[in-house]
């Protein structure tokens, strides 16, 4: 597998974490069977019913809804973001761990981290 494909997955997996509940629940399955179990086009479409260009079809729509969804609201790249500013604020309170209230550092960190974590 290519890093393009690698990339590509992985955008596909950040668009569904974020954008994934707006698409039908018919969508969801196979966009899900395909980016995340890698079903092959031909299973899927045994499995509902459907032709492999049916199945092709949805998946195109699906990534064009995702995209669109991004474009419009932007929650990702807001996630981003914040995800830097946290950062940027971990590495400043680093530096200014050898204040008094180290407690207060420590929860802090401790608070930064799990919202890198999420």
């Amino acid at each position: 597998m290519e890093n393009n494909d690698i990339e590509k997955y992985i955008n596909q997996g950040t668009l569904y974490d974020f954008y994934g509940k707006l698409l039908t629940v018919h969508q969801q399955r196979i966009y899900e069977d395909v980016v995340f179990n890698d079903f092959s086009l031909s299973e899927i479409a045994e499995n509902e019913g459907i032709s492999r260009q049916g199945v092709s079809d949805l998946i195109k729509r699906c990534n064009k809804s995702l995209v669109s969804y991004e474009e419009k609201l932007g929650l990702i790249k807001k996630f981003d973001e914040t995800k830097s500013y946290v950062k940027e604020i971990q590495r400043i309170v680093g530096i200014y761990q050898n204040v008094k209230d180290e407690k207060l550092i420590i929860e802090i960190n401790e608070l930064l981290s799990k919202i890198l974590d999420v």
